[in-house]
């Protein structure tokens, strides 16, 4: 949801900082004497199920990190890029099915200013605001998640470097942590010179793809790229795009190029492979623009930003229709994040307007301005005008983004005394509906907490807020509301027997895999206290 004022620049976690110590701590090993040849399958002591649990691993942790961005109508942008190109590698053969069934296929955002997308274990990718704010069309931004997608479908992390080390997954979480945390660094010299301290060359070196896995992944990612029905032309345009960006400024905002070196040669093969391809459709183009506008925005929330996106936001009047959207969204947002609330409604508004007149309408478009409308009214206090604007929206609107607002109009409504509950009923049982099917989504756990409460299933929130805790990497404290929802569930009569059994086997299931993960962390000879637990109850 819309903040009420502009959030500060993040700060860097400790927990990330840490991380990047112990990945410099990790000892330097023998230079690999074979990698594996490409189409070869990962080395076996690198299990599927393994690198799905180290990419879990780190998720926890970057979710924890206020950079992680759960930014519903951005997200579900970007997912509508990575879901056809999933779907079109499946399509392809390019991904196993035990690949298929264990890995997570999740994109996800990060609040960051340079231009980055990487790949992690276990089927994770994200992308930086930067690199949404620097493509001027989807298949430009396609091009760039095609690539890391397939990165993940060869398992190249597992094959190129972590198997030769033969490292424990906590070793191999650290590492790429500290990696991450590295290439994180706006300051290219600051980066550089962590990367090249202590043992860390070697990792730097073990970690970043190889030529041939370059190779692979352009090759594979191009393919998806046709195939999911993006313009061919994309890639060559984006590589383009960072050659020239870099070669006017390298000032450390490309850490992407650290990992996926940028030579001629790639350059070359993308021209010719766009050539050959000849025209294509190509996405609309709107909703690009638009969306670009929303990650310029979020990247960057200082308040002289946004004062003068504010100011900018009603563009001239013979600008092209484009222009003169992306300017309205963005002054809208700014807006709004400046708490200037009627003027945000005045630019939404106005965006609105002006999208039923392009040729050919954009029914995407039109529903990423009608959310903004929503967006802004909720935060200027609107509920029941927000929930008009949701009512307007006719293209997905079953989504997240209009489902989280829904949820939050319905509770703003019952906390300023004017109950609506079935409002509040619907947006429950619709948030049930949405975390059985994604079990990973804390934001939607959250809502449903809220407004379990609200409607007086207490059970359900404290179960809610758990699972909220547990995605978001904070296990013990998961733990702990699992643990007051069963003292609530003997405490009372009254409370529902089938949510205190859900909460009594989901308490057992997390304290097992807390068991697991101490074990692991007594095997590294890294393990602090934890209740309950000893090292010496670990099997040997």
């Amino acid at each position: 949801m819309t903040p009420s004022h502009p959030p500060r620049r993040p700060r860097r976690p400790r927990a990330l900082v840490l991380a990047l110590a112990l990945a410099f701590a990790v000892q330097a090993v023998p230079a690999q004497v074979r990698l594996p040849s490409l189409g070869e399958s990962a080395v076996e002591d690198i299990t599927v199920g393994a690198e799905r649990r180290v990419g879990d691993q780190i998720m926890r942790q970057i979710r924890a990190d206020p950079a992680y961005l759960d930014d519903p109508v951005l997200l579900e942008y970007v997912d509508s890029i990575f879901q056809p190109l999933l779907a079109a590698s499946r399509q392809r053969g390019d991904i196993p099915p035990d690949i298929d069934r264990q890995f997570a296929w999740e994109a996800f955002l990060v609040r960051e200013r340079s231009v980055n997308a990487f790949a992690l274990p276990g089927g994770f990718v994200g992308v930086h605001l930067g690199l949404i704010a620097l493509t001027t069309s989807t298949d430009e931004l396609a091009s760039v998640v095609a690539h890391e997608l397939a990165h993940v479908t060869q398992r190249h992390i597992a094959r190129g470097s972590i198997a030769a080390q033969r490292t424990t997954m906590l070793s191999m979480a650290a590492l790429l942590l500290g990696v991450i945390a590295a290439a994180r660094s706006n300051n290219a010299d600051v980066a550089n010179a962590a990367i090249a301290g202590s043992q860390a060359a070697s990792i730097q070196g073990q970690l970043n793809f190889s030529r041939d896995m370059e190779r692979e992944a352009d090759r594979m990612g191009y393919g998806t790229l046709t195939a999911a029905g993006f313009a061919p032309q994309g890639m060559a345009q984006m590589f383009e795009r960072l050659d020239s960006a870099t070669r006017l400024n390298d000032s450390g905002g490309f850490p992407y190029l650290r990992s996926h070196p940028l030579t001629t040669e790639r350059i070359s093969e993308a021209r010719s492979r766009a050539l050959f391809a000849g025209a294509g459709a190509g996405a609309p183009p709107l909703r690009h623009a638009l969306m670009q506008q929303r990650a310029r925005v979020m990247m960057d929330t200082d308040p002289q930003t946004l004062h003068r996106l504010v100011d900018q936001g009603t563009a001239a009047a013979d600008a092209p229709l484009r222009e003169r959207l992306a300017a309205a969204y963005a002054g809208a947002l700014s807006a709004s994040l400046l708490r200037e609330h009627a003027a945000a409604d005045r630019l939404a508004s106005q965006a609105l307007a002006l999208a039923v007149r392009a040729e050919p309408r954009e029914p995407q478009a039109e529903r990423d301005l009608q959310l903004l409308l929503a967006q802004v009214r909720l935060a200027a206090g609107q509920p029941a005008s927000a929930l008009q604007a949701l009512d307007t929206i006719t293209v997905d609107a079953r989504g997240r983004a209009p489902l989280l607002m829904r949820a939050q109009a319905a509770l703003d409504l019952h906390r300023a005394g004017q109950p609506a509950p079935q409002a509040l009923r619907a947006a429950t049982e619709a948030l049930q509906t949405w975390v059985a099917d994604h079990p990973r989504d804390a934001g939607a756990w959250m809502q449903l907490a809220a407004t379990s409460d609200a409607s007086g299933f207490k059970l359900r929130a404290v179960r809610a807020e758990a699972e909220a805790r547990y995605v978001s990497g904070d296990l013990v404290g998961a733990i702990d509301r699992l643990r007051a929802g069963q003292a609530a569930a003997r405490g009372s009569a009254g409370q529902d027997f089938i949510e205190a059994s859900v909460i009594d086997a989901r308490l057992r299931e997390l304290r097992a895999q807390q068991r697991r993960a101490f074990c692991e962390a007594a095997a590294e000879g890294a393990v602090g206290p934890v209740e309950g637990l000893d090292p010496r109850d670990c099997p040997r």
